[in-house]
C-alpha cells in the first residue's frame, strides 16, 4: 500500500481520498475506521457516494424511520450511525440532544422560542425547527443558561 500526504495550506478539515483498482472488503474496513475517528469528520453518504464531512456543517442529526439523517444547510444526507454512536463521536461543547430522535448543532441555533406551556423550539439556520422533549427539557436549559453565563462574563 502506497500512503501519501500532502499540506495544502489554508485547509481546514484533513481531506482523506482512497484510490485503488477496485472495491474491497478491506477498502470499506479502511474507510469505516477512518470515519470513526473521535471528533474527526463524519461520514455519510449521498446515493452510493460516501462522504466525509466537518462536523460544524451539520445542523442536526436525527432518526427518520430509515434511519438517521445529518442535515447541513444545502442537504440532507444518510448516517451509517446510530444516534448514540454519533453522540459519543461529536464535539460535547457543540452538539446536544434536544429527544430521543434528534441531536442539533448549538453553534447553528438562531433562535429559542420558550412558550407558555413550557415547550422549547429551537430554530436552527435555513429556518428549521427542532422542538426540545420534555424528558431534555431540563438538560436544554441548563445548557442554554450556561451559554448565558459564559458570554455575560466576556462582554
Amino acid at each position: 500500500m502506497e500512503v501519501e500526504i500532502r499540506v495544502e495550506p489554508g485547509r481546514q478539515e484533513p481531506k482523506i481520498v482512497i484510490l485503488a483498482g477496485a472495491e474491497s472488503e478491506e477498502l470499506s474496513r479502511l474507510a469505516d475506521s477512518l470515519a470513526e475517528l473521535a471528533l474527526g469528520p463524519v461520514q455519510v453518504n449521498r446515493g452510493e457516494e460516501r462522504l466525509l464531512l466537518p462536523q460544524g456543517e451539520f445542523l442536526r442529526f436525527y432518526a427518520d424511520g430509515k434511519g438517521v439523517s445529518g442535515q447541513t444547510a444545502e442537504e440532507v444526507y444518510t448516517v451509517r450511525l446510530r444516534l448514540y454512536e454519533l453522540e459519543e463521536r461529536l464535539e460535547p461543547s457543540r452538539f446536544v440532544r434536544i429527544s430521543n430522535s434528534e441531536i442539533i448543532n448549538l453553534d447553528r441555533v438562531t433562535s429559542v422560542d420558550l412558550s407558555l406551556s413550557g415547550s422549547i423550539c429551537m430554530t436552527l439556520d435555513g429556518a428549521v425547527k427542532a422542538y426540545v422533549s420534555r424528558r431534555y427539557m431540563k438538560k436544554i436549559k441548563e445548557v442554554l443558561n450556561k451559554g448565558r453565563r459564559s458570554r455575560g462574563e466576556r462582554g
